[in-house]
């Protein structure tokens, strides 16, 4: 797949398919392998944020961001193999909200496989959105590749157990932005360990692609885009030729190459984070990124809010973000350099200023 820009209008192609998309907020992945009756695709759509107001009442902006994706990944030609739902789901993890969501989408026409958020879990520790999806991790096999679903948004039992008087309380201080009574997300032991026994069981050079809700890196630790045990986890991929991490919570266009791990953020349906210039002045513990996090204009209210066109061949994929109200983005993993890029965004000429604090 080239790096051209493209127009929403535009017919995507790919693998010899047409695949005609108007703007939506959604992932197309298509994996291309050399028969072609193992190619596939899978839709992604992630953050949708549903939030109550009172009786049959959602906020809705937030609504209608998840409305819209599901109804146009019902539209999608060829028809995905299956959707995944990155997290939150709910902005409160009540009821209320998850079965509002739910419904939502239910309305898909693909078998959903869904990931937990915070905004998911920390009400009542999942046991709802549980009830409603299923398990909070597991893994499955589709033609050739393995997919693992992680939940990434746990911490420590003092902080989950022990330190709020109420439910309300300790969702309220998880879901907050630049709070210190925040704590950061971590896969966990007994998670890892799972992990370890279901990919020891898998062939090396098998794709592998993990899907979280945090970034599995530590990135931002003030706004929780952050993993406490992200390097336990890289080591326990590290066997593998080709691992893709793709996660959400970020509401942001995020792109790094750890080893032979390449991460993709997706977008959020509900709305974008700022600039990570804003990062500068904060503490903060990057890892030294192999490409900046940019994202486009931070005064459009659904600037950096809308879908991705993955393509996946050989393992790699390459990102396509079609945004609202700004310039379209491609980033494309690059064999001669090892790692994703974005030519319109980094190196010479690019179009915003090095982000020398990486």
């Amino acid at each position: 797949m080239t790096g051209k820009r493209f127009d929403r209008r535009d017919f995507l192609k790919r693998g010899g398919t047409a695949i005609a998309l108007s703007a939506m907020p959604v992932s197309l992945v298509e994996l291309a392998f050399p028969q072609t009756d193992q190619n596939f695709t899978f839709a992604h759509i992630s953050d949708s944020h549903i939030q109550h107001i009172k009786g049959a009442e959602f906020v809705r902006n937030w609504d209608r961001g998840l409305i819209r994706a599901v109804a146009e990944a019902n539209m999608l030609t060829p028809r995905p193999d299956f959707v995944i739902f990155g997290g939150d789901l709910a902005q409160l993890g009540t009821r209320e909200e998850l079965d509002h969501g739910a419904e939502l989408l239910s309305q898909l026409k693909y078998k959903t496989y869904c990931v937990m958020g915070e905004h998911d879990y920390y009400f009542d520790l999942g046991a709802y959105w549980s009830k409603l999806f299923g398990p909070q991790y597991y893994s499955f096999d589709h033609k050739g590749v393995h997919f693992v679903v992680l939940n990434s948004v746990l911490t420590t039992d003092e902080w989950t157990y022990e330190r709020w008087p109420t439910a309300e309380q300790r969702m309220l201080e998880m879901a907050g932005l630049d709070n210190p009574n925040g704590s950061p997300f971590m896969v966990g032991k007994k998670q890892r360990d799972w992990l370890q026994q279901d990919l020891d069981k898998v062939d090396k050079n098998t794709p592998v692609f993990v899907f979280s809700h945090s970034p599995i890196q530590k990135i931002y630790k003030g706004w929780n885009f952050w993993t406490d045990d992200a390097e336990e986890i890289h080591s326990i991929l590290k066997p593998f030729r080709k691992v893709t991490v793709i996660y959400g919570h970020v509401h942001q266009i995020q792109y790094n190459q750890i080893d032979n791990i390449t991460f993709h953020a997706v977008m959020a349906t509900a709305w974008p984070w700022p600039y990570p210039q804003s990062y500068v002045h904060a503490e903060h513990n990057f890892p030294k990124l192999t490409v900046p996090m940019n994202r486009a204009d931070p005064f459009f209210e659904r600037d950096a809010t809308g879908w991705q066109f993955i393509g996946a061949d050989t393992g790699r994929i390459t990102m396509q973000y079609n945004l609202y109200n700004n310039t379209n983005r491609v980033v494309n993993f690059n064999a001669a350099t090892g790692r994703p890029e974005d030519r319109d965004y980094q190196g010479p000429g690019s179009r915003i200023p090095p982000q020398t604090h990486f």
